[in-house]
């Protein structure tokens, strides 16, 4: 039986992301960007909407992190085996990158819904016999090696992904891009979208950039300009040749090099930023532009704990089905939220203490800090006044640091 074809009977929304959160064993994220696409998919499955999600397989994970004895971080491979997860497709396309063919091939894991509907995730995976060596390794890694590497990722994920997602016979609705990684989606739309007639320069004279532009949905989420990928135009040309118009592209893209957030921006019909304040951001980062703004949501049933849940479904009946309902949570009494938490609290001590041996004190606030390690993120805005902790005798817990 033919996996994909259940999935293609009604047009969908094509949904790209660099990360997606599919499940804790499966290290196809590494923060936010993919823990929110994660749960927009889960979503989806719940509300039953025509989505397609398109990401890559990282076989080797983003990182797995280990601290030494000086305090030190040490970086492993966070390696899966997507065959335990996932069903190999028998679609292949093949991409032009540094003047010869890469193949691209794919896996479907499959979202379930709470009500039986189901989203299908498309992993790229270029690990094919039919590939150079260096090639097979481009999807392996989520965030990894240097600007040539990554420069191939992101043509695997856009050009790729919108291959895959037409050889696989899908009808698509729009091209969600969530942050700019994908956007070398809208290039492959520009070319099936030029018609050869035209005499001269068909590709310049007759690109319908407003049919493109009518196709293409952007999520920003980064509000500072060192978290939007640049790649200079000499590696661009030298990745993707004769593909590109490069005069055009200047146009779109930048003229210094390619900006691959300015190009979604100009190349997409709607934009959004994740939060108010991150929306008005994004409108002084790229003057002109409209960036509307989508406050940033959850999948209550994947981050509520059971204890909070129960607590719910008594006072706020109807609550994961349809979370706006919980603006009424106030009606809970204060002592029974109090209990839920410490009862939390006290699993989360338990946990610590089972996986680092430290005790820590129920009395004391405990302030967690998890994220991605890069210098954009501002990891040590937490500390900046760190007198102000004193007063709570706080503990600073990170695994990062």
């Amino acid at each position: 039986m033919d996996l994909i074809e259940p999935f293609t009977r009604e047009p969908r929304i094509a949904y790209f992301s660099m990360e997606v959160a599919l499940r804790p064993e499966i290290p196809t994220y590494s923060g936010g960007l993919g823990i929110l696409a994660g749960d927009t998919i889960r979503t989806a499955a719940d509300l039953e909407l025509p989505l397609v999600a398109v990401t890559r397989v990282s076989r080797a994970g983003y990182f797995r992190q280990e601290i030494d004895a000086t305090g030190s971080q040490i970086e492993h491979p966070d390696s899966w085996n997507p065959e335990h997860y996932a069903s190999r497709l028998h679609a292949s396309i093949a991409i032009p990158i540094d003047g010869h063919d890469v193949w691209v091939s794919g896996w479907l894991y499959i979202v379930k819904g709470r009500t039986g509907a189901n989203e299908p995730v498309i992993l790229l995976d270029t690990d094919l016999i039919l590939n150079r060596s260096e090639d097979r390794t481009i999807t392996h890694y989520l965030y990894g090696g240097d600007l040539p590497y990554r420069h191939k990722q992101e043509i695997v994920l856009g050009i790729g992904g919108a291959r895959m997602l037409q050889a696989l016979g899908f009808s698509i609705r729009k091209y969600h891009m969530n942050e700019g990684h994908s956007a070398l989606l809208a290039l492959d739309l520009m070319k099936r979208y030029t018609y050869p007639e035209a005499d001269i320069r068909p590709y310049e004279a007759t690109c319908d950039i407003p049919r493109v532009r009518e196709l293409c949905l952007f999520t920003t989420h980064t509000p500072v300009s060192a978290g939007h990928d640049r790649f200079p135009y000499e590696l661009v040309v030298a990745m993707l040749g004769d593909y590109i118009d490069l005069p055009r592209l200047k146009a779109l893209g930048g003229n210094d090099a390619l900006n691959m957030t300015q190009l979604t921006l100009n190349l997409s019909e709607c934009v959004n930023g994740v939060a108010e304040r991150h929306a008005e951001t994004s409108r002084r980062l790229f003057p002109g532009q409209l960036v509307h703004a989508i406050t940033n949501g959850m999948h209550p049933a994947i981050w509520t704990s059971k204890t909070c849940a129960a607590l719910y479904d008594k006072y706020v009946p109807g609550w994961l089905h349809e979370a706006q309902l919980l603006v009424s949570a106030d009606r809970i009494p204060d002592q029974e939220i109090w209990q839920a938490h410490l009862t939390q609290k006290q699993a989360l001590i338990a946990r610590v203490f089972s996986e680092t041996q430290v005790q820590l004190d129920p009395e004391r606030a405990i302030i967690g800090f998890a994220r991605r390690m890069t210098e954009y993120k501002r990891p040590d805005l937490l500390f900046a006044e760190i007198d102000r902790c004193d007063p709570w005798r706080a503990i600073c817990l990170s695994k990062s640091c």
